[in-house]
């Protein structure tokens, strides 16, 4: 198991957490913390976000080759403030509001030794079986992977770092900059993340398209130039090229597919000009059928991305200058009791109006 959490002084109150038992049954139960390592701290969670792949975990406890095979503590994206820290850390502490990065790399491996650690086949990461999560009162975590917000910034906004940190790596991918014109197909939390650190990377022109009213007014009110609703029917795809261009009003330099279905890459591979970038963000399917030929012939560049790396010191400078502004993605709000998580994690798998439900501990 990775780090977790739970307190170790008999004062202290028995550490809780959100436990994914079965298909579609958490439990609110203890949680017992690892030993405290002399680089590590423990931190009272204060803000933890809902993400899609939790609600994948509670719905098939499974997500694509991540399967549960055992009891597992929910919860990735999070913030909150250090209690304890070990002996050799210098950084921070007690009292220290933090952000937390969810992914501890081996560093030993040549995807670490080369700086792309997201890739570390040995990655222990948030509530990815069989680490457990940061649904809890307290967690135990590296020093180094917790980050100090600024005073300016809230817990709540801290814990957004995660979503927006895949933005932020995909921006960093695509080499979005002052020049480019960006398309983003799908106007989900990542999709809306997307469009929020792309502006905050100097694009000019953004346009977003998605199958929701709902979600396609918010994505205006974050500041899209464009909104395109499009449908579900991959016979569409070519009427709704012409849509997208015609939005545009210029050549589509990057498209970031944020939902991964077949339709969404078929039309980002078939909006963007010759020699520009799709960049596949979401992993709706596993498999797609896609139209390569046709964009090999225009040099078409299919870019992957796997979560992040070094992303949570500039989201935090964005949210500290005002570059990016995440508050209006958080639509929902829970305590941390049985009933709340329950009815938490039913608001998020719904959808409809909820784009990121947060839980306040």
């Amino acid at each position: 198991m990775g780090k977790g959490g739970m307190s170790h002084g008999d004062d202290q109150q028995e550490n809780m957490a959100a436990w994914l038992v079965g298909i579609n049954t958490l439990k609110i139960q203890p949680f017992k913390l690892p030993e405290l390592g002399p680089h590590d701290v423990r931190i009272r969670m204060k803000a933890v976000g809902i993400c899609g792949s939790d609600v994948h975990y509670l719905k098939a406890m499974r997500v694509a080759d991540f399967i549960v095979k055992e009891p597992m503590v929910i919860g990735h994206e999070c913030a909150g403030i250090i209690e304890e820290i070990g002996s050799e850390v210098k950084h921070l502490v007690p009292g220290d509001r933090v952000a937390l990065e969810p992914g501890i790399s081996c560093w030993r491996c040549e995807s670490c030794k080369e700086g792309r650690y997201n890739l570390c086949p040995d990655m222990k990461f948030f509530a990815t079986p069989p680490v457990h999560g940061s649904l809890a009162n307290q967690v135990v975590h590296p020093a180094d992977l917790c980050f100090k917000l600024p005073e300016n910034v809230s817990l709540e906004e801290g814990a957004m770092c995660e979503p927006l940190s895949v933005g932020v790596h995909a921006c960093r991918r695509a080499n979005v900059g002052p020049e480019t014109n960006v398309l983003v197909m799908g106007a989900g939390p990542i999709g809306l993340v997307a469009l929020l650190a792309g502006r905050a990377f100097g694009a000019p022109r953004i346009v977003i398209a998605d199958v929701d009213d709902y979600r396609l007014s918010v994505a205006k009110t974050l500041g899209a130039d464009e909104i395109i609703k499009v449908s579900t029917n991959i016979q569409d795809v070519a009427e709704e090229v012409v849509q997208i261009r015609k939005a545009m009003g210029a050549g589509v330099d990057v498209t970031f597919d944020c939902a991964g279905f077949d339709k969404t890459m078929s039309t980002a591979l078939r909006a963007t000009r010759p020699g520009g970038k799709v960049c596949l963000v979401g992993m709706g399917h596993d498999a797609m059928t896609l139209p390569l030929t046709s964009a090999s012939a225009r040099e078409v560049d299919v870019i992957g991305i796997f979560r992040y790396k070094n992303t949570w010191p500039l989201c935090l400078e964005f949210l500290r200058s005002g570059k990016i502004d995440v508050k209006p993605l958080i639509t929902h709000r829970f305590g941390f009791s049985q009933k709340e998580v329950e009815e938490a994690f039913a608001t998020s798998a719904r959808g409809g109006n909820a784009i990121k439900v947060m839980f306040n501990l």
